[in-house]
């Protein structure tokens, strides 16, 4: 199971941000009433599964955002909601070749999921229950990338509900294709990596938690408070078993790279290792 603190922390900067205001409810129904003028307008049915994919799109937004800050009933999400999968459902029979609407329906189902999963920063429910949620999304977003491989976006967001529902193994191998794609898998790649090295040493599985560490040192991970540190725990895993070498080169690429190593290891390494670089 992963690490809830682990989870806390990466959630800590939502994929979608919540705005405030009456303003933006305004914002939101014209957005649901410009979507459907280009349903009725469209001149094709590409361009009318697009208009459709936008029409899902609005009213999910407008569901994710009335709930969010408890603006409706329980009753009246379900009711958006279902709106929401009109539009994509209809996307998909005009023109069921398009990644796009796949892509579009699975952030549907990604957001429904997050509300579902996450309250104050945590997640909720069983390890289980959080996959089922993310299921629908990750079908769509694999349809996405089949209909289109070079889909960045359908990439990333296949990674992030592997990453959510606990699937790390099937999130690394999704933000690899990203990182060929978009500058952005890398960095996801490099939080998956150390997200696996935490669940490996919580399991003593210390040699596997030495390996993804590694990984996500190589693939330039830029710890920030809100993403999973590598190196602190690297430091500790390799002076614990006296393996000062590596444990001095975890330090020089933490200087290197400009990241914060707890003073108390550093001393430590110092004291055990009889030296001081």
């Amino acid at each position: 199971m992963k690490p809830l603190p682990v989870i806390a922390r990466r959630l800590c900067v939502p994929l979608v941000l919540l705005l405030t205001g009456c303003s933006q409810m305004e914002h939101l129904e014209r957005d649901i009433s410009s979507s459907r003028r280009a349903v009725e307008s469209a001149r094709d049915d590409a361009h009318r599964a697009a208009a459709y994919s936008q029409l899902g799109s609005a009213y999910s937004e407008k569901a994710r955002y009335s709930r969010a800050f408890k603006l409706i009933s329980a009753e009246e999400y379900e009711r958006l909601f279902s709106e929401a999968m009109k539009g994509h459902e209809q996307a998909i029979a005009l023109d069921p070749a398009s990644a796009d609407a796949y892509f579009s329906r699975g952030r549907t189902y990604f957001e429904r999921a997050f509300l579902e999963t996450v309250v104050n920063g945590s997640l909720v429910g069983t390890e289980a229950s959080r996959k089922a949620w993310y299921a629908p999304a990750v079908a769509d977003f694999q349809k996405a990338v089949e209909k289109n491989a070079k889909h960045h976006e359908a990439w990333d967001m296949l990674g992030v509900s592997y990453e959510r529902s606990g699937e790390l193994d099937e999130a690394i191998s999704a933000y690899s294709q990203e990182m060929a794609l978009d500058r952005l898998g890398r960095s996801r790649l490099a939080g998956a990596y150390c997200e696996r090295g935490e669940l490996h040493q919580k399991e003593k599985q210390l040699d596997a938690a030495i390996v993804d560490y590694e990984k996500s040192i190589d693939a330039g991970a830029m710890p920030d408070g809100c993403s999973c540190d590598p190196y602190n725990p690297l430091l500790t895993l390799y002076s614990g078993s006296r393996r000062y070498e590596q444990s001095w080169a975890v330090v020089r690429r933490a200087m290197k790279a400009g990241q914060w190593l707890a003073p108390d290891l550093v001393a430590i390494l110092k004291k055990e290792s009889g030296r001081s670089n």
